[in-house]
């Protein structure tokens, strides 16, 4: 995803209850469409709604105003224009459809999104988390786009990832569309493997190769290390999480009552953690790190491997200076499983059928179509953007094989560089369900064996068991 995934990473430990989206001030469903019939019809219920559409794809002569947030700042000038560019073109196909763009930066803010679901005052069209399902929902938020949304009007759909649309669907009703997505892997730090004899081509893909690898990374000594962890910020409990899901285990059981990641696999992930950092030391001295700190290191070329994003890389070379020559990326360790997140956008409680229309066919232009939106490689390369990183990550199929063909055709980054991360079909997994609160607890352990040569793995995981489980329970 983008940066502002990064940032939501940073934010979560001072919000923890809220995860969001921001937005400036936005109309309500009820007086945003351009008649009075509409009105009528966004303030009934979602019932009301539904009953009232006769066919799923929007009629171009259909007059009907929608707002839709995270417009890219002014500071972001190449996606501003594009943003403006790719809504002239949606016009010429409706041209009866009228957009207020609201620019949000951050996208999402937890404070702000949780206040504007009391109030109802999202936008018609509204951007969120993959993980933000649960609470929309209990706000009442969104409408169920389940009969808006087939071959027709989103004609890629078949090649969407089960296990994306899955984050967006309670109750096998569907409330939203994926913007972007990323799936965990392995970062790691080509030229360092170079320096250490090791074949940037050839990540490690298991706990054991990457032991060996990162020791060897780390005796080249001068304050640089094999491999990096975060421990803090709910970050430790985010990682573990993805490192449990690459062994193929399980944070909570499927109603989410009970933790479930007191188990071999999971004491795997604190074993590693504690080896590389005490009987390696192939770790650094210093922990309690939290974003941004293993990209800074990598970016400095002083640490060989983490677990991480695609979109990472992005943010060490437009941020922190480094070269895209430099990182590579490989499948999650253990490939059993790999921490699916993204972004997407979710419809007002209360659209009109034609609103809910017209938001669905701006998302599939913008966002799910080949050679238009974000799929559109020569724009992207002419603005001076990257092309080529292994993001979004929810297409299959024969769109799949479009999108690398049109991606290698306009790419401005070494796309073999992620070859080994592409090559592996490793199966998404979504976070758990409360799972900020759920990170938080788990930062305790990581920290632990990070910190303290004398840590206590079982007990440490079952005094985490027991506070999740605690968690759990005062949520049901």
């Amino acid at each position: 995803m983008n940066r502002t995934r990064l940032l939501r990473r940073a934010v979560s430990a001072v919000a923890v209850a809220g995860l969001a989206l921001s937005a400036a001030a936005c109309s309500s469903s009820g007086s945003s469409g351009s008649s009075g019939e509409e009105s009528k019809a966004g303030s009934g219920s979602s019932t009301k709604a539904a009953g009232d559409a006769s066919s799923a794809k929007l009629d171009p002569n259909a007059k009907v105003t929608i707002s839709i947030d995270c417009q890219p700042p002014t500071t972001k000038t190449a996606e501003r224009k594009e943003w403006a560019e790719d809504i002239a073109a949606f016009k010429t196909m409706y041209p009866n459809v009228t957009i207020n763009s609201k620019d949000t930066s951050p996208c999402e803010e937890p404070a702000r999104f949780t206040a504007q679901l009391q109030g109802k005052t999202q936008p018609d069209v509204f951007y969120t988390y993959f993980t933000d399902l649960n609470q929309v929902l209990d706000a009442g938020g969104a409408e169920d786009i389940s009969q808006y949304v087939n071959d027709e009007t989103v004609p890629a759909l078949k090649d969407i990832d089960p296990s994306v649309l899955d984050t967006l669907k309670s109750d096998g009703k569907l409330y939203g569309l994926p913007k972007s997505n990323y799936k965990m892997g392995l970062l790691y730090n080509r030229k360092l493997f170079k320096q250490a004899g090791l074949d940037p081509d050839q990540p490690p893909t298991t706990w054991d190769e990457i032991r060996a690898d990162a020791k060897k990374i780390a005796a080249l000594g001068g304050g640089v290390y094999g491999y990096g962890e975060y421990s803090a910020t709910n970050q430790g409990g985010w990682h573990y999480t993805a490192e449990l899901y690459g062994l193929g285990g399980k944070m909570v059981n499927d109603d989410a009552t009970k933790a479930t990641f007191n188990t071999p696999e999971g004491k795997q992930v604190l074993q590693n953690l504690y080896d590389m950092r005490w009987t390696d030391k192939s770790m650094a001295a210093a922990q309690g790190l939290k974003w941004p700190d293993l990209m800074t290191q990598m970016a400095a070329n002083k640490l060989g491997m983490y677990v991480g994003a695609p979109d990472d890389i992005t943010y060490m070379v437009q941020t922190l200076k480094g070269n895209y020559e430099d990182y590579g990326m490989g499948p999650m360790p253990g490939e059993q499983g790999a921490l699916l997140g993204g972004d997407d956008y979710m419809f007002k409680k209360g659209s009109t059928p034609d609103q809910i229309k017209a938001g669905i066919a701006w998302i599939n232009f913008k966002y799910l179509t080949m050679g238009k939106g974000q799929f559109d490689y020569a724009r992207t390369k002419a603005d001076g953007l990257p092309v080529g990183l292994p993001e979004p990550f929810f297409f299959g199929g024969a769109t799949l094989d479009a999108d690398n063909k049109a991606k290698a055709a306009s790419a401005t980054v070494p796309v073999a560089n992620y070859a080994p991360y592409l090559a592996k079909s490793v199966p998404g997994v979504t976070e758990p369900a409360n799972a900020q609160q759920i990170y938080k607890v788990l930062d305790n352990p990581v920290s632990a064996v990070l910190t303290d040569k004398n840590a206590n793995i079982d007990k440490l995981l079952s005094e985490a068991e027991n506070q999740v489980n605690q968690v759990l329970a005062s949520l049901q």
